[in-house]
């Protein structure tokens, strides 16, 4: 027979006591880090193991298939705007490792935002835009009405590829770059 639990996920469950006015302390006293690492938490499917994830990131580099720059920029993002935010108000932001193993944020960055069709084709457009979905998911997450926001970040940040692609060229085989004197 199956068995399976209905709850909510972490992020929901932060974002739920913050709303009702809990402190940070209480709330993270139920947030198991090792479930969250090897997906013994609840969450969607395909969300739960950032273990399994990021082994997944790792061969998708192995083989050639994506680059390091969108997945590491966008949980650099993240991980550094969270701490910041944490800094400051530890009692009303969750701290950075929270944020990169909850929700979608390993999925995101490395499975929905290396998309070729609808990501940038150079290195620097990569950077860019992979900044920018870091920064709309943690502005979502603390001052949105939803707990996560990766899959808003990568739908926005999809919509400015083809002017990071205009104005973000790369050099044509062949071509000599002159430099100005």
């Amino acid at each position: 027979a199956l068995n399976a639990v209905s709850g909510a996920t972490p992020l929901a469950m932060v974002k739920e006591g913050l709303k009702n006015g809990m402190p940070m302390s209480d709330i993270m006293q139920n947030v198991d880090y090792n479930g969250m690492w090897l997906g013994f938490k609840s969450g969607s499917l395909g969300e739960i193991s950032a273990v399994a994830l990021l082994l997944g990131f790792v061969w998708l580099l192995y083989r050639r298939v994506i680059t390091w720059h969108i997945p590491v920029v966008i949980l650099a993002t993240m991980a550094a705007f969270s701490a910041i935010m944490w800094g400051i108000d530890p009692e009303h932001y969750m701290n950075p490792l929270f944020h990169i193993l909850s929700g979608g944020a390993i999925l995101g960055a490395v499975y929905m935002a290396t998309d070729y069709v609808t990501s940038p084709m150079t290195s620097k457009g990569k950077v860019l835009y992979a900044f920018g979905i870091g920064v709309i998911v943690m502005l979502i997450r603390f001052w949105g009405p939803y707990p996560e926001g990766m899959s808003f970040a990568i739908l926005i940040m999809n919509a400015f590829v083809p002017l990071i692609d205009k104005y973000i060229r790369p050099t044509r085989f062949g071509e000599t770059i002159k430099v100005k004197k």
